[in-house]
């Protein structure tokens, strides 16, 4: 039987009333695989995948199918968000076979879980025939597919990290200036972004290159970020409408979104556009930053403080289907009701034209020139077509409301909520409005008082006042970095003393000796097919990444050397393999650290807290800033 209507994870929900007999990833399941000699069908996603939902309708909502895998394998689904630790293991062993990976990621494993076959979407013919050959060939020859498991396997674990056995005494800083220029070649000039679609925002990109031009004065550089952040924000990824950004374009000009909005996209985007606007002033970051921070308090937080997950990418269109997209674009006969007589001008505003049209006469709102262009073409003042932009926005908003809304993922995630938090701090720094750091502290109080065991663990997941999976190394390296930042802000000392107990915890249960990098599972926990260490940086910078970096400012406010010696290892082992810059941004701005730019900062005294808000209030990554109005026992 179906066993999925027993889980908390949306996603699993969604799959809860297929004829398939689904069961969660759990040892029960497992065992069950071996108990019954079964090959194990494990199918990984998410629920704002529009691919997922497609592949569900197609073939898991379809009895002839469910109707194959019932009778021949132990078939598990996986909602990948609460379990990253799965996905990343069995996205590696498909990406070895394919040599690419994606979502949904549908395996096909032996009974003690080791992979044999995997891929991502398929069509409902081709998935019958897969997994008919599979059964037949497991049914017939056996120890073929055993030895191709035990190759592939060694293939996995051979991805492990080598240790490096010679680090070098000082950071190299000439080798990130030569990955910088080596990076520069990959740069799209037009519209920002790398010169290829799909299109991802990666803001960890944009804060290290930033970060780097700012600190090098490379001018170029900083035109290619500001170009960049233009391009997003003016781009059918941001929702001028309503605030927050999609997942990422389909195009390479950010006009068409995957639809979905991802709370740890929108944290991280919050925290980027702060940032550029202390650098530049540029007053489109500003709403950005305001509209985007506007859409998660009234959209993503519930009644505790907590953030969810995420805006699915289909809703219901009008002939009551869902459809990727349905609730966020728009027909002329239906703008032109809406903006009446200023529809002209709203025109080459939000391009309704051949470069604003979507498909099927659906248009995404995109903006490719200032309002200070457009208001001199139309002989109007620029501040009368800013207050017409924020009159057709607010009345397309409430002609949208009355639309069905995307579906929410309404499970919280400790890592996740702690890059919004991290967001909310860093938009408080930037903007000083009071609001920002009043969630910030509510998120933090959630994290401790739901998501933080008496026992010291955190746990990775919330619903329903339930917490069931222990915490991944994203959860300890975020919220310690989320912490910091509150520290940064308040010189509250606990701040930094949560950190350090998050960050100890992470030593005695995550952390490798033999490699230098910790784990990204707990040792409490039930080990799978081969060790996980996230190293390289994605849409959300690597967890060792992250956690080097905490090292590094743990090591300056606590004096301890050795926090600053792991963090230097982890940094020099990555640089070795750091070809491919986009993957290593993260460790490239912990390298920056270590150069002679770099300043620590004590603000003490009565008026502490208000220097601190003036320094804040400006850009400067290299500088570390710790500060009291008392007496402290903080060593630094």
């Amino acid at each position: 039987m179906n066993q999925l209507s027993q889980e908390t994870s949306p996603y699993l929900l969604q799959h809860a009333n297929n004829p398939v007999h689904w069961k969660a990833w759990n040892p029960n399941s497992l065992a069950k695989a071996k108990e019954k000699n079964k090959l194990i069908i494990i199918s990984i996603g998410y629920s704002a995948c529009h691919w997922c939902h497609v592949m569900e309708h197609e073939s898991f909502e379809d009895q002839e199918v469910a109707d194959v895998m019932n009778a021949h394998f132990i078939s598990i689904k996986v909602d990948r968000e609460e379990r990253p630790d799965v996905d990343a293991v069995y996205m590696k062993a498909v990406q070895i076979m394919t040599g690419r990976g994606g979502w949904p990621l549908n395996i096909v494993a032996l009974p003690d879980g080791r992979p044999v076959w995997g891929g991502t979407y398929f069509r409902k013919a081709d998935w019958m025939n897969t997994l008919a050959q599979l059964q037949e060939i497991y049914k017939s020859a056996p120890e073929k597919m055993i030895d191709y498991a035990e190759k592939l396997h060694q293939g996995i674990q051979s991805m492990k990290i080598v240790p490096n056995e010679n680090p070098e005494a000082t950071i190299n800083q000439k080798q990130i200036a030569d990955l910088v220029e080596k990076w520069k070649k990959s740069f799209d000039w037009e519209f920002g972004g790398m010169a290829s679609s799909p299109k991802f925002m990666m803001p960890n990109n944009y804060h290290f290159l930033m970060r780097f031009g700012h600190q090098k004065k490379d001018t170029q550089l900083l035109d290619f970020v500001n170009l960049t952040l233009t391009r997003m924000a003016f781009g059918g990824v941001f929702d001028t409408v309503d605030g927050g950004f999609s997942r990422y374009s389909v195009d390479n000009k950010w006009h068409v979104p995957h639809f979905e909005k991802m709370l740890y996209d929108n944290g991280q985007l919050v925290s980027l556009y702060s940032d550029a606007y202390k650098l530049t002033r540029n007053p489109l970051y500003k709403e950005v930053v305001e509209k985007t921070l506007s859409f998660v308090e009234r959209e993503l937080m519930n009644s505790e403080g907590g953030f969810y997950c995420a805006l699915d990418a289909d809703s219901l269109n009008t002939e009551n289907h869902l459809e990727e997209g349905a609730f966020y674009v728009w027909k002329i006969p239906e703008l032109k009701k809406i903006i009446g007589t200023d529809f002209d001008l709203f025109v080459p505003v939000f391009n309704i034209n051949t470069f604003g049209l979507w498909e099927d006469g659906n248009y995404v709102l995109i903006q490719n020139q200032s309002l200070e262009e457009i208001a001199k073409n139309n002989k109007i003042t620029l501040s009368e077509l800013e207050s017409k932009k924020k009159i057709w926005e607010q009345k397309l908003y409430i002609e949208r409301e009355k639309r069905a809304k995307p579906r929410l993922d309404d499970k919280c995630l400790t890592s996740w909520n702690a890059m919004m938090l991290k967001g909310f701090v860093d938009a408080y720094k930037a903007f000083e409005v009071d609001n920002y750091l009043k969630l910030a502290l509510q998120n933090a109080h959630f994290i401790i008082g739901k998501l933080w065991s008496s026992e010291g663990n955190l746990f990775h997941n919330y619903k329903n006042n339930k917490s069931t999976i222990n915490g991944y190394l994203e959860d300890y390296s975020l919220v310690i970095a989320a912490f910091i930042s509150l520290y940064e802000v308040t010189f509250t000392e606990k701040w930094l003393q949560y950190a350090k107990q998050l960050t100890d915890y992470s030593f005695e249960h995550f952390y490798d000796p033999q490699t230098g990098f910790f784990a990204f599972t707990s040792a409490l926990d039930e080990a799978l097919i081969t060790t996980h260490f996230e190293t390289e940086d994605n849409v959300i910078p690597a967890s060792n990444s992250v956690m080097a970096k905490n090292l590094y400012l743990l090591s300056t406010y606590f004096e301890n050397s050795h926090y600053e010696k792991v963090s230097q290892r982890m940094l020099q082992n990555s640089l070795l393999n750091a070809d491919y810059s986009s993957a290593y941004s993260n460790w490239m701005d912990l390298a920056l650290n270590y150069s002679d730019e770099n300043k620590e900062l004590a603000i003490c005294g009565n008026l502490a807290l208000e220097y601190c808000n003036k320094i804040n209030s400006s850009y400067f990554p290299n500088v570390i800033v710790a500060g009291t109005e008392k007496a402290s026992n903080l060593p630094f």
